[in-house]
């Protein structure tokens, strides 16, 4: 946003000076960008008027020209502007005249003729106008006043960022008003007075789409001089507002905007048919916009249109098909409340960016229509002239927005400025933001002003009153806090800590995105319904994931793209499962993968290369659950699973709960998701794993262990993990370890069968166990074995 610092002092004029006035505006929240003055430094011109001017005798582009500037005698001045002509009121730079670029002015002869001066365009004071020949100034321009005091031109374009949710200050008004509160000055306001009508005409309007556009304002004025020049002092506050002037009636309209921060239009009225329609447009309607333009508009688009045809996208961009030319004689005004959803992202659809959508967009003062309004025929009357009629309102009054009604405690304003505010101030504040207040007994009972639809909440206020009061006026006081000691239970068992074991374990962590390629999503889980993203970033974006394994193969298959084979990453994050029970309709459930693909071992020369496998994974998990002290409850346990080799996958089950897989990915799958070789994955329910079992101090015994090992031949279909299992239940009181060392299939064993080869360790904590004891015991296991699962010891 951009404003002339001389326009916002007609409104407030605190004594400040250029910097500190720029300080005090990005100190009450609009940051200053920039402060650039609005004309080059110099002295020495004049206004003047064109007594003579006739053709220069031996040049046909020069004129020699005779100059008024209120002196003594006329002085010969010889010009190139064709726009030169007798009678103008011109910038004269005299003799001694200092232009930017250090241009001194000298009495010199120009083909013969003498020239006492020179004749300025806004260029040549470095004024940036694009104009064609000289400064042309209005006939009641005083002669001989000198030119920077008749244009104002010591002022400065101030440039400032305005948040969303202050737009407020998107015009001189709101600009103001924040800077009267700060100094606790008025700020003057131009008195607008409803105009008594001089026309009886009207225009009917009719509000199809009252929730999108609340208020509709339309007026006519007749017998308008459309051609009529725009005044010099307009033109030159739109230019320092960075708005090049156009045309009388876009000019008036661009005035109000930058004045009160209310975007209108004006149509002809002779080009429309029937009446006004605020309406959505229907699909495929198409507009030729004002810049040519044509486009095709949606069905959400909001258009105003007459019996015939769209005539505008609303709030955004006039059409070509109503808009004012040179032959216009009769206008119709347009004011209007756009609800801001209604326009937000339908211009950046076609491409555009206009004044009037980037304040739709976060919202206009929806009480301020009337006003501008008739600001706006005010102007246009004195300019243009014509006859205005009556003022034509059409409101869904249901829509409109409804200042919101908030409470401000005291202990809570306190508490978050860390600095007490006396009790008249801060209603004062209040009051000076346009608030109505109600002071109680360590509250206040406020009321939002109608342009401050950003205040909803009892730290909009508090966040009011701390930057008027000023932020630097709040003391530094260093924060107090009571140390207290955090709950914390042993038992808990740390994401990080389970994080570092499987950095140390030559792991990388991996952060993939939660919404993934739905079409992937349904090779792994095929049987398993995903949500669906209504406005996905892109297609291959547009499903909540069901596992972290969708985005840690991706992830895989980039790594082995770019050359690298040897691949171990683990990932923890939520994964979303549709679930009507649950609230929203969504599971979120809280995940630990981990994949691994490659060479076992990093490459080395006494290393032999060996890919991994399943159980290389699987020891990594072993070692994970370790750390929850529940080893002896945790059991692999052969399943079947969409994604998984269904002769290398496990689920992992704790206490009888089931709270992980693992496995190979199954060779279609890797096939089709493009892997290079075998890619192991694992995945468990972190919140299965937070509770670990405390260490128990049980003292050592002093008794020598003793060992003995047995080999059972048992059916390929039983598990070693269920041997060992059976072992410890029969030897629980002298059995301190049971290992399986060894497995072996082959001569002497029959097709069919395995050979286990177990490790019994033996100790008792109260004496030395005698040969009697420990052969009773391994005979138990042998016996027990033999029960459940036919075993029979190997010869």
């Amino acid at each position: 946003m951009k404003f002339s610092e001389l326009w916002l002092r007609e409104w407030v004029n605190p004594a400040l000076t250029s910097d500190e006035l720029s300080n005090q505006i990005t100190m009450a929240g609009l940051e200053v960008d920039g402060v650039e003055p609005v004309a080059g430094e110099f002295n020495g011109v004049v206004v003047g008027e064109v007594v003579e001017c006739h053709l220069h005798p031996n040049a046909d582009k020069l004129r020699v020209t005779k100059i008024n500037v209120g002196s003594d005698r006329l002085l010969d001045i010889v010009c190139g502007a064709p726009n030169c002509r007798q009678g103008l009121k011109v910038a004269v730079a005299t003799v001694g005249a200092l232009l930017p670029g250090d241009f001194k002015i000298k009495p010199a002869k120009l083909r013969g003729e003498p020239s006492e001066g020179m004749l300025c365009s806004f260029t040549e004071l470095g004024i940036d106008v694009e104009s064609e020949g000289i400064i042309e100034l209005p006939a009641d321009a005083p002669i001989g006043q000198d030119i920077r005091a008749y244009l104002q031109l010591d002022d400065n374009t101030i440039e400032i960022s305005v948040t969303p949710n202050r737009a407020d200050c998107l015009g001189i008004m709101g600009i103001a008003r924040d800077v009267a509160v700060a100094n606790g000055m008025p700020f003057n306001v131009p008195a607008v007075a409803p105009l008594t009508p001089t026309s009886d005409r009207q225009f009917p309007i009719e509000l199809t789409s009252g929730e999108a556009c609340p208020r509709y304002l339309g007026r006519v004025i007749e017998n308008v001089d459309i051609n009529a020049p725009t005044p010099l002092w307009m033109q030159e506050k739109l230019r320092r507002c960075g708005i090049r002037s156009i045309d009388a009636i876009v000019d008036i309209t661009n005035y109000v905007l930058l004045e009160r921060g209310q975007p209108m239009h004006a149509f002809d009225l002779d080009k429309l048919n029937g009446k006004i329609e605020v309406r959505h447009a229907t699909q495929g309607e198409t507009l030729t916009l004002l810049d040519g333009n044509k486009v095709t508009l949606n069905e959400d688009v909001l258009v105003i249109a007459d019996n015939d045809k769209a005539l505008a996208m609303a709030g955004i961009f006039g059409g070509e098909e109503s808009g004012i030319t040179p032959a216009t004689q009769h206008v119709l005004l347009e004011c209007a409340f756009f609800s801001p959803l209604a326009i937000t992202g339908r211009a950046r659809r076609f491409g555009l960016h206009t004044d009037a959508s980037h304040r739709y967009e976060r919202g206009v003062d929806p009480a301020g229509q009337h006003a501008a309004m008739e600001r706006a025929t005010e102007l246009l009357l004195a300019i243009c002239g014509g006859q205005a009629g009556p003022v034509i309102e059409k409101s869904a009054e249901q829509h409109l927005p409804k200042p919101a009604a908030i409470t401000l405690r005291r202990t809570k304003l306190d508490r978050i400025i860390g600095h007490v505010i006396a009790d008249e101030q801060v209603t004062e504040i209040l009051t000076q933001l346009g608030c109505q207040v109600t002071a109680s007994a360590q509250q206040w009972q406020v009321v939002a002003p109608s342009w401050r639809f950003d205040m909803e909440i009892e730290e909009d206020l508090i966040e009011e009153v701390a930057r008027v009061y000023g932020y630097n006026n709040i003391p530094d006081v260093p924060v107090k806090a009571s140390l207290i000691m955090p709950a914390h239970r042993e038992a808990n068992l740390a994401l990080q800590r389970v994080k570092t074991l499987l950095v140390d374990k030559g792991y990388q962590e991996a952060i993939t995105y939660s919404f993934v390629d739905p079409k992937t999503q349904a090779l792994l889980h095929p049987q398993q319904e995903a949500l669906i993203l209504p406005s996905p970033i892109s297609a291959d974006m547009s499903a909540m994931r069901l596992s972290l394994w969708t985005g840690l193969l991706d992830a895989v298959v980039y790594n082995q793209n770019r050359q690298q084979s040897r691949v171990r990453l683990f990932e923890s994050g939520l994964r979303f499962i549709p679930d009507m029970q649950a609230p929203l309709g969504i599971r979120q459930e809280m995940m630990l993968a981990g994949v691994i693909t490659g060479a076992r071992c990093d490459e080395h020369w006494l290393i032999e290369r060996q890919n991994v496998d399943f159980y290389d994974l699987k020891g990594d998990l072993e070692g994970l659950l370790e750390l929850t002290g529940k080893t002896e409850q945790v059991t692999f346990r052969r399943t079947e699973h969409s994604a998984l080799h269904p002769g290398q996958s496990a689920e992992i089950v704790l206490a009888g709960e089931v709270i992980g897989w693992m496995g190979v990915i199954h060779p279609e799958l890797e096939r089709k998701l493009d892997l290079n070789g075998r890619t192991v994955v694992f995945e468990l329910l972190w919140d299965k794993l937070t509770e670990r079992e405390i260490p128990q101090a049980k003292p050592i015994s002093k008794f020598p262990a003793n060992r003995r090992d047995i080999a059972v031949v048992v059916s390929e279909s039983v598990n070693a993990a269920d041997i060992i299992a059976e072992c410890k239940k029969v030897g629980v009181n002298q059995l301190v370890g049971v290992n399986l060392f060894d497995v072996y299939r082959g001569k002497g064993v029959e097709p069919g069968f395995k050979s286990l080869a177990i490790s019994l360790h033996l100790q008792d904590s109260t004496r030395t166990l005698e040969e009697e004891d420990i052969a009773a015991t391994v005979a138990d296991c042998v016996a027990a074995l033999k029960e459940r699962f036919q075993a029979t010891l190997r010869d």
